[in-house]
């Protein structure tokens, strides 16, 4: 139950009573409330009557207020002479006390009266008094509001057959005493933070079902439970049905649940027969039913109790379950289903909750706090788990016990906690998924998904597998594809391996070192022999880590599919070791001087040799026809890979980040990814070829010493399906024109130092990473409609301009016709002024005055220089003005506006402002650029700029523009604008060079107040990466590395 609160709710004290009965009884008593009594105590219904509960001789008050405080709900007849009875008034102003300050239910019963007489009090109903009494006007008033309140409540008036009636009073109350019977913890810390979700499905008529789903132990149950406690008011018919998964598998008990389930539906109406499904079905569709399924394991147990189609619409239906996928249960057009997912306590919410079984109260007694949250850690924010050892602790409160407890549990998991979580693990379909779960859980928690898909696949079907533990919530995948299971699911795993035997030997897998040493040497902790792994027949998974095994590996299982020997001592490759099963071979820094497998591996899919820093060469890599990921990062002594690589067809994944001498030894002009090759495979290779099945290529660090600097020696002859690129830390100063390359969606050139221009990117391009690429000044791209999303630049002190994002130029640079109309600052380019706004692009320029171009807007800050050519035709002395397009001079054409303000910020830090336009015939932008000017502390400086939107401006038009400040430390002295026009033939000088190079951006949009979801908000939201629209967004591959092994030796037998 995830909160971000830490507040409680202490469940209600339990009641005595079903019902109170409030009656006159000179009216009712040996009659009508006689029969009502009987027969409310036939059903079942516990009720409170002053005639037989109270002892003659007592004070009546206090005992009928304590039994009005004791029941769930009143039934109150109002009989002819009810209101004559101050008796009766009293109890009926402590009934709707009740009901106002609890979740105290009350029925009205009209007995022989009218609602609306008993509403206006008239002559048939009326309060009478007698003079000589000690009642005040103040205690006749409150007895006139609280009979006005009764009678406007829904109740039931009596006509026709009294039997009838009778029946009528027990189903309405009937489920509203039964809501109430749902056993709640004491302690329902955090339930608070579902209310809202709660009530917008309570709300929402389209969403029939709440399927509740999540790990054992996080508060599926509970949740369920509070809904009904809270929220049964406003229905007709309550049924909780409890443990459906484990009831349908014992099966004996199905008759009893399904009869209980019947009489939650029926009431009193239940006949004495085998299960009424017939009846139940009627009655479903008839009236509003709040219902619960607790523990759903397969549509097909909710089809044995009830038909969706046919309920009643207003009716809901909860469903609490270890799946994820019940949304395909039913049929979204008629019942959808919402689904939502139990979040695990955060911190604060655990602490507490801990605390208050532990300690009883909502913080741990000093000394504690240490010992609490190596708890916490343990649970990591499961309720049940926090329940259970908080209860355990609280047997005896002292360092000593808690601190023998911690470590019992690093042993062995609760019991109790593991009976819950492993229901999960049993429901499990078949025990191929069994398997996958408890390999998962003891060998690849932190792996990438699809490297354990791979090495898993062929004996477990890990794809669709994976999928079904995380449909039963006991795996879920991180954003960077990670598999992850909860701590406590993991050591449930752990420990049903444990459970196989006492000794490690006994065990089908074995993943502590201390352990593994023992199955390999029952003596100290000498040279391990190769024997004990020849016996494993089984042997499908051996993770060794810096271990030497001394004897042949010969006869090794071949069965194998995983080997991961980390810091592998030989030099190469002993006969044996590798068997034709393999799928993954991770050999991570070996002492590998030669890799050539001695077979054909026909399945191996990885092979990761990262790290081996004495591999100089790799041999007939041809026979791994199926290799799919290469990983050679690091391999520094690396000069040779056979040319038989080129072959390898389903090769997509190829990392050799720093694999400087490789690339130093081959001849720049014979490196190329395509089919052909030349040259021989002696000590220097002369050429090298790349299959064009590549997707993921990483060449990091790779630093070539190249005679020709300018040329980079990578070139693409082909259209491959190279979707990722790394080139970063490169040594070159202009890449080749990669645009061809249609694939291409991550391009990482961050540290190419001497890198300075990107021309004709493809526009394909999702994510672009050029941070520190300290010489680079300008990127273009293919065409100005690309996809870029993501954009990292931090570092590039001279990037000037991004083609179609923005440009920053200093004013000296410019010449005349790039300035236009604005020529006159040229005389200013000496001015100084602190550029601030994106820390990465005003890093390093200086303090010169410089021109902003991005989203086809000119703009400039200044310091309070006095020039006429600021002064524009429309001022204001505030930060907004208003005024009308005039009609444009003969000859001439509307080309744009301009808009200035005066400003001081009175901080060093950065204000939040933005410029809005906006006109009387919908044309509307809003602006906030990148870079301004900070004149200084209490200094005041000038903002210009220019908006080529004259085609949007019509004689006429109200234009109002407005600078909006976001901020307390900025303040607007005046705000100026003027309409820029021009000869027909001066339009294009006007802004050459930057339009050219910038793509337009202003939307032709309408706005009708700020902020609108429609306008596209001319700025960028981030200062070192820019979110962009997409057109597409393809998947790409993984760009994470796979997790480093733990020191840990590892087996499965």
């Amino acid at each position: 139950m995830a909160s971000t609160s830490s507040s409680s709710i202490i469940a209600s004290p339990s009641t005595n009573y079903d019902i109170f009965l409030s009656f006159r009884g000179e009216d009712t008593r040996h009659s009508f409330t006689d029969h009502l009594y009987a027969t409310l105590n036939r059903a079942g219904i516990s009720t409170f009557r002053d005639n037989d509960e109270i002892n003659r001789g007592e004070e009546l008050k206090p005992e009928i207020e304590k039994a009005i405080r004791a029941s769930k709900g009143s039934i109150v007849v109002l009989s002819k002479n009810y209101a004559t009875s101050t008796w009766c008034l009293d109890e009926l102003c402590l009934i709707l006390e009740r009901r106002t300050e609890f979740d105290h239910f009350v029925l009205p019963v009209f007995y022989h009266v009218d609602p609306s007489h008993v509403r206006k009090q008239d002559d048939t109903f009326k309060i009478e008094v007698k003079a000589s009494s000690k009642w005040t006007d103040d205690n006749v008033k409150r007895w006139r509001e609280a009979l006005t309140k009764v009678a406007e409540l829904s109740g039931l008036v009596l006509s026709g057959s009294e039997t009838e009636f009778l029946k009528k009073i027990i189903d309405n109350i009937y489920n509203k005493v039964a809501c109430k019977k749902v056993d709640l913890p004491r302690n329902l810390t955090g339930i608070n933070a579902h209310d809202k979700y709660i009530s917008s499905w309570l709300e929402q008529s389209g969403d029939k079902v709440f399927a509740i789903c999540g790990m054992g132990g996080s508060g599926k149950t509970t949740l369920a439970k509070y809904i009904v406690s809270s929220k049964c008011q406003q229905f007709e018919i309550i049924s909780v049905v409890e443990n459906i998964s484990s009831t349908f598998k014992k099966q004996n008990d199905l008759n009893e649940v399904f009869q209980n389930f019947a009489k939650d539906i029926l009431g009193e109406r239940m006949p004495e027969r085998k299960y009424p499904r017939d009846y139940t079905d009627r009655v479903l569709r008839k009236k509003k039913a709040l219902i619960v399924f607790d523990d759903v394991d397969e549509p097909k147990h909710l089809e044995s109790f009830i038909r969706i189609e046919d309920i009643y619409e207003e009716s809901k239906i909860i469903i609490t379950t270890r799946k994820n996928d019940t949304h395909n249960w039913f049929n979204p057009r008629t019942w959808g289903c919402q689904v939502y997912k139990m979040e695990l306590l955060d911190m604060d919410v655990s602490l507490e909750l801990l605390s208050l079984h532990a300690f009883g109260l909502k913080i741990p007694k000093e000394g504690y706090m240490e010992l609490a949250k190596e708890v916490l850690q343990y649970c990591d924010g499961n309720p049940l788990a926090l329940e259970v050892l908080g209860s355990s602790l609280s047997v005896e409160i002292s360092i000593t016990f808690w601190r023998s407890t911690l470590d019992s549990l690093k042993r062995d998991m609760d019991s109790g906690i593991q009976l819950v979580l492993k229901r999960s693990y049993d429901a499990l379909p078949n025990q191929y998924n069994k398997d996958l779960f408890l390999h998962i859980a003891c060998f690849f928690v932190g792996e990438d998904k699809d490297y354990v898909e791979k090495i898993l696949e062929p004996d477990y079907c890990a794809s669709s597998g994976i999928k079904v533990l995380i449909n039963r919530c006991l795996l879920y995948v991180l954003p960077n594809n990670k598999l992850m299971m909860h701590q406590l699911i993991e050591e449930m795993g752990k420990s049903i391996i444990n459970a196989e035997s006492k000794l490690p030997e006994g065990r089908s897998r074995s993943w502590r070192s201390i352990d593994s040493y023992k199955i390999f040497n029952k003596g100290e902790f000498v040279d391990l022999q190769t024997d004990s792994l020849r016996k494993m027949d089984n042997l499908k998974l051996l993770k060794l880590n810096d271990v030497h095994l001394t004897g042949s590996c010969e006869d090794f299982s071949e069965d194998l599919r995983w080997l991961c020997w980390h810091q592998f001592s030989l030099t190469d490759i002993p006969f044996g070791l590798f068997q034709r099963n393999l799928v993954t071979i991770d050999m991570r820094n070996s002492k590998l001087e030669v890799f050539e497998p001695p077979i054909v591996l026909p399945f191996l899919k990885t092979l990761d040799l990262r790290g081996s820093a004495s591999l100089s060469k790799i041999h007939n890599i041809s026979r791994l026809p199926t290799l799919e990921t290469l990983i050679l990062c690091d391999c520094d002594e690396l000069v040779h890979v056979c040319e038989s690589i080129r072959g390898l067809i389903k090769l997509g994944r190829l990392n050799m980040i720093g694999c400087n001498k490789f690339w130093q030894n081959i001849d720049s002009t014979n490196i190329r990814l395509n089919a052909s090759t030349s040259g021989g495979g002696g000590l220097k290779q002369t050429s090298f070829s790349l299959p064009c099945s590549l997707v993921w290529l990483s060449l990091r660090n790779c630093h070539c010493y190249i005679s020709n600097s300018e040329f980079f020696p990578l070139s693409f002859s082909i259209q491959l399906k190279l979707q990722y690129l790394d080139l970063g830390g490169g040594w070159f100063d202009i890449l080749p024109s990669y645009n061809h390359l249609e694939n291409l969606r991550v391009l990482d050139l961050s540290w190419c130092r001497r890198l300075k221009h990107l021309l004709c990117l493809p526009s394909a391009l999702v994510e672009l990473y050029i941070y520190y690429c300290t010489s680079l000044e300008k990127i273009t791209f293919e065409s100005h409609r690309f996809t870029l999303q993501d954009f990292g630049y931090e570092g590039c002190v001279k990037l000037t301009e991004v083609e179609g994002f923005i440009k920053l130029v200093p004013i000296a640079e410019l010449d005349h016709i790039d300035l236009g109309h604005m020529v006159w600052l040229k005389e200013y380019h000496y001015h100084e002024i602190c550029l601030v706004g994106d820390d990465e692009l005003t890093s390093g320029r200086g303090w010169h005055i410089q021109m902003l171009y991005e989203f086809g807007i000119m703009s400039i800050s200044l310091p309070d220089i006095k020039d006429p050519n600021t002064i524009y035709e429309y001022l204001s002395k505030s930060p907004s003005l208003c005024f009308r397009v005039p009609s444009c001079p003969e000859n001439k054409r509307l080309i744009g506006l301009n808009v200035s303000f005066k400003y001081t910020i009175f901080d060093d830090d950065d204000p939040t402002w933005f410029v809005k336009i906006h006109t009387n015939n919908g044309v509307d932008y809003i602006y906030n650029p990148h870079v301004f000017g900070h004149p200084g502390e209490g200094e005041v400086g000038i903002w210009l700029s220019f908006w080529p939107i004259g085609s949007k401006l019509v004689t006429g038009d109200e234009v109002n523009v407005s600078i909006i400040v976001m901020s307390e430390i900025m303040e607007v002295q005046e705000c100026g604008a003027g309409l820029v026009s021009s000869y027909h033939t001066m339009f294009v000088s006007e802004v050459r060079g930057w339009r050219k190079s910038g793509r337009p951006c202003l939307p032709d949009s309408s706005l009708s107040e700020l902020p609108d979801s429609s306008l596209i908000e001319l700025s960028f939201p981030s200062r070192t990466k820019w979110s962009l629209p997409s057109h597409t967004n393809p998947p790409l591959p993984s760009r994470t590395n796979s997790k480093k092994g733990a020191s840990s030796m590892v087996l499965k037998k």
